[in-house]
């Protein structure tokens, strides 16, 4: 990519990494710093909570079976579904992605009528979606090897590696991400405050207010 942002066109950055790369630590840094963090994943899971506005088309679409004693969507319930019936996930996709998306693209234009100096929109499919780049400014990639993320998420959630590498088959590949990167942030071996520094530097960059 080759993109080079200014001025008002230049505030609306994508932030993007595989599972486990460290892309929500940096999407919360640089929140610190001043950015306005708009976080895809918190956009979803409030439409599939209780009384969430993607709720009645997932009971449509896949029945009451699929959401908990409290409303919810039954996120392990459906997450094995999905596994299991690669069309389910499509379908899931189709009722939330767009809910999510206009709701990312409201927040971002009340972000920049209120004289937001940057506007991060952390967007976990960025790369998948297809039509998220063009959308942007700029697109920041976390980056880091496979092992790490594998390493990560182990450490993290306790699953299996079998499970977590199922879960990057699902993902863009690390060369698709970087292939549409104008920005990489490189967080493998780093301590938590060797990449709080990594963050800083960029929010400098940015124009950002850095933490001291």
């Amino acid at each position: 990519m080759n993109r080079q942002p200014s001025g008002q066109q230049g505030r609306r950055w994508g932030l993007t990494g595989g599972i486990g790369s460290g892309k929500s630590t940096v999407g919360q840094l640089l929140a610190q710093c001043g950015a306005v963090l708009i976080d895809a994943d918190q956009i979803a899971r409030s439409l599939t909570a209780p009384g969430g506005a993607a709720m009645p088309a997932i009971v449509q679409q896949f029945g009451a079976d699929f959401v908990d004693a409290q409303g919810a969507l039954h996120r392990d319930k459906m997450r094995a579904h999905a596994f299991a019936q690669p069309a389910a996930r499509q379908q899931l996709e189709a009722i939330i992605h767009p809910l999510v998306g206009s709701t990312m693209r409201q927040r971002t234009q009340a972000a920049l009528a209120d004289a937001a100096a940057l506007v991060v929109l952390d967007i976990p499919l960025l790369v998948e979606s297809g039509h998220w780049p063009a959308q942007l400014d700029a697109v920041l990639v976390v980056d880091c090897t496979p092992e790490t993320q594998i390493n990560r998420v182990m450490a993290r959630n306790g699953l299996e590696r079998a499970a977590i590498e199922r879960i990057l088959t699902t993902q863009a590949s690390r060369v698709q991400r970087l292939a549409h990167a104008d920005m990489v942030l490189y967080n493998d071996g780093l301590s938590l405050a060797a990449l709080q520094q990594k963050v800083y530097a960029l929010a400098n960059r940015l124009g950002l207010m850095t933490k001291s």
